[in-house]
């Protein structure tokens, strides 16, 4: 019987030891396995270190970099880039500081401040000074060739002063304004552009000149291709005419006549331009521009054909 178990504990052994030596071998791999990952996990960390230590010192120098400029664009010093060291050198005698350096400036920026009476100075809003009137040109008026309008310089021209009309009552005539109702709103931009015509066109018909001079330059200026531009010139015109400011008067409405004759405006703008030459003095000159209107638009309304005539009529064109 003893033989018999110790027979079976024999066998037992022996069909046990090559499992557990399998089981050591594949604990073995394993272990391998797990080296080999954590080498790789180990190499991946430094390489990851060492593109970290390279960020931050590109960090550092663009840092650096903007500083730099910034300090420069200020007129500020900058910052001495590192040297080597330089022997020391003999003293040499006191010398006086060297002024502070001062921020440099074009030599062609304008400084208002420094020639306040220079032309293009800022002014204050309304201290303009009407324009001198021109002295009126003897003979026949002035022709207008193929009846387009030349600039402002050859219908004005620098001369002796002459009479101006009567105001700025004299130089409306009745009836030759066309009405245009528009609600009352404030004359701020608010980047509408319709918007900023209407607050403009209401200060206009509330008698608010200047203010309504300011929200037409702006809305000209904000939308230099909106479709209200022609009827925009036209009523910054009308500011200056009843400001008997006439030659900015004519500017505009001439603007209006030359540069967009098929607008609404045009013939208004043309009636408008002989006013502002007549209130400067040149007589000859506005009967071209009345006879131009009745030339080059035969289908202007009744009111300002019938405004043509008088002031045809009233400055006695020939």
């Amino acid at each position: 019987m003893y033989r018999r178990l110790f027979a079976f504990f024999a066998l037992a052994l022996a069909l046990a030891a090559p499992a557990a030596a399998q089981d050591a071998a594949e604990v073995v791999v394993r272990l391998n396995r797990l080296e080999s990952q954590f080498r790789q996990l180990a190499g991946q960390m430094e390489q990851l270190q060492f593109e970290n230590r390279q960020l931050k010192e590109q960090l550092r120098k663009f840092q650096e970099d903007v500083e730099f400029r910034f300090q420069e664009g200020r007129g500020g010093g900058s910052k001495p880039a590192p040297s080597t060291a330089t022997p020391p050198r003999p003293a040499q005698p006191q010398a006086q500081p060297a002024p502070a350096p001062q921020p440099q400036r074009r030599s062609d920026v304008f400084d208002p401040s420094e020639a306040p009476d220079a032309p293009g100075a800022p002014r204050p809003l309304g201290s303009t000074p009407p324009s001198a009137p021109l002295a009126a040109d003897a003979g026949r008026p002035m022709p207008l060739p193929g009846g387009q309008l030349a600039g402002i310089g050859d219908l004005i021209e620098q001369d002796e002063a002459g009479a101006p009309m009567d105001g700025p009552a004299a130089a409306l005539p009745q009836g030759a304004i066309s009405e245009r109702p528009g609600p009352s709103v404030a004359a701020t931009s608010v980047g509408n552009p319709r918007a900023d015509f209407d607050a403009a066109y209401a200060s206009f018909t509330q008698k608010q000149y200047d203010q309504a001079e300011m929200g037409f330059r702006r809305f000209l200026q904000s939308n230099p291709r909106d479709r209200l531009v022609p009827e925009a010139t036209f009523w910054l015109g009308e500011t200056y005419l009843v400001r008997s400011r006439y030659r900015e008067a004519a500017e505009q409405f001439l603007n209006v006549s030359a540069e967009h004759p098929d607008a609404a405006k045009a013939p208004d703008a043309l009636l408008r331009l002989g006013i502002s030459l007549n209130g400067l003095g040149a007589k000859d000159r506005a009967c071209a521009v009345f006879a131009e209107l009745d030339r080059k638009y035969p289908q202007a309304s009744a009111a300002v054909r019938q405004a043509s005539e008088r002031e045809q009529k009233r400055i006695k064109c020939s």
